[in-house]
């Protein structure tokens, strides 16, 4: 039974990797997790320099989910390539290194700098505020997203997946403009944007108002969002938004995700990843499937 999957030429031994921010570097989950039996681990998104992210309260909860408005704090790129990758070098899964930036030349930093590391693979956030276009995320513009990625793919030595932010009106519009600007995958989705206001001190719960909405009460559009991408694109896609059980990873696959991401899920149960890698092997026995190809995509 083969659960492997290729991704621009890197292979995968099973389509399951933690999903960015969620897991950190991989350090403080693998106490609960054989980081071994993974996909890849997805590192948190890590800038030029060091960024501080927002002020606080930057989490709450929502019915069926969360909120966050974490800012994409996070080291920069120097502790990353000194603390985080030697780290996820110990172990046999692929490291993917999600990179974030305010301006296009703060990403090609990034890229830059990660040439020369082992990393198998980077994903790049788009759904970051773009500081050139009055803090527009690059994502929400296909011309934008079109020329960062085209700028990238020309630095980049590891195959590049685009980020894409679900807060715009045509998915497959920005997944066609990630494709034509040389993108090796792209990833969907990330967070919607949402607020929630507490009522007993009259504000706003978050400190940054809006926060990116995850968790189950997203799949249905990000499994939506998916299939639309996977009819507009021919390169792969990597499926995430909700994903809590087998099932739910394997609606995204059928959708047409060659891989699938899990994220707000770790937060309340720290084994989800390995129990989803299980439960795709028992589904595939109980159904005789031979291979995982036989279900990417075979909801047409």
């Amino acid at each position: 039974m083969n659960m492997k999957v290729k991704i621009a030429g890197v292979e995968f031994k099973n389509p399951v990797m933690t999903a960015s921010g969620t897991f950190g570097s991989g350090a403080e989950y693998s106490e609960f997790v054989d980081l071994n039996q993974l996909g890849a681990v997805v590192t948190k998104g890590v800038a030029n320099v060091p960024w501080a992210g927002n002020a606080t309260p930057r989490i709450a909860e929502v019915h069926s989910g969360m909120m966050n408005a974490i800012g994409l704090q996070n080291p920069g790129i120097d502790v990353f390539c000194e603390r985080d990758i030697p780290f996820l070098q110990q172990f046999d899964t692929k490291v993917i290194v999600n990179v974030c930036g305010h301006a296009p030349e703060e990403y090609l930093a990034v890229v830059e700098r990660l040439a020369e590391e082992p990393i198998d693979m980077m994903e790049i956030n788009i759904s970051c505020p773009n500081v050139n276009a009055n803090f527009l995320a690059f994502g929400q513009d296909p011309k934008h997203v079109e020329e960062l990625t085209a700028q990238i793919k020309k630095v980049a030595k590891q195959p590049v997946i685009m980020k894409l932010t679900p807060n715009v009106t045509d998915i497959a519009e920005i997944a066609r403009a990630a494709e034509a600007g040389g993108a090796d995958a792209v990833s969907l989705i990330n967070t919607l944007t949402g607020m929630k206001i507490d009522i007993n001190r009259r504000t706003f719960a978050l400190a940054n108002k809006t926060g990116g909405v995850s968790g189950p009460c997203v799949k249905p559009v990000a499994v939506r969002m998916v299939y639309q991408a996977a009819q507009a694109v021919k390169i792969p896609i990597i499926g995430m938004g909700g994903i809590q059980n087998t099932e739910d990873a394997l609606e995204f696959i059928m959708a047409g995700a060659t891989a699938v991401s899990i994220g707000t899920a770790n937060f309340t149960n720290p084994y989800a990843t390995i129990e989803v890698i299980d439960g795709i092997q028992k589904y595939m026995e109980k159904n005789q499937i031979e291979d995982i190809h036989e279900l990417i995509g075979c909801v047409k």
